[in-house]
């Protein structure tokens, strides 16, 4: 497991070839990618999965990554730093498996996202996007100290653009 960043009960690391099963078990969840992106099958899943790791050595610093709890190493979710569509800016987000949610994750994944795009990344501000009705995200966010920018629309979806600035 190569880490990217580590909070006090979480570790970020890049994803392997043998975390694929863990990857399925978030993106083919249409439960779980209600306000992300549609469910993939297995077979859409691992092309999207290869891509993710491959952009590893294209995009050095940034991507989309795995999340494994510190304790006992069981998988959490996946935690992305990725360019924002049309624009310079970089977006934060993340996804949980539904059974670690309200255990505070999010939270800290986010808190340990902003320090290291501050830090390590070194940039100005940070962006994250929800879509309108996903408020437990949006909470998250303002907790942590992002503000809400627009409302804009990414074809048939309605979101929200929030950023935090150093």
């Amino acid at each position: 497991m190569q880490p990217v960043f580590e909070t006090e009960r979480l570790v970020i690391y890049r994803y392997e070839a043998g975390d694929f099963d863990d990857f399925f078990l978030l993106n083919g969840d249409e439960e779980i990618m209600r306000y992300i992106r549609p469910a993939q099958n297995r077979e859409d899943s691992l092309l999207f999965f290869e891509k993710i790791m491959e952009a590893y050595n294209e995009q050095p610093g940034i991507g989309r990554w795995g999340m494994r709890s510190k304790s006992d190493g069981s998988y959490i979710g996946s935690f992305a730093i990725i360019p924002v569509q049309d624009s310079t800016d970089l977006q934060l987000g993340y996804s949980l498996l539904r059974a670690t949610r309200g255990k505070g994750y999010a939270s800290e994944a986010v808190q340990g996202g902003i320090k290291y795009a501050f830090e390590q990344l070194k940039l100005a501000s940070i962006a994250a996007i929800t879509e309108i009705e996903n408020f437990a995200s949006q909470k998250v966010l303002l907790r942590r100290g992002f503000a809400y920018e627009k409302e804009f629309n990414e074809g048939a979806k309605k979101l929200n653009l929030y950023r935090l600035s150093r």
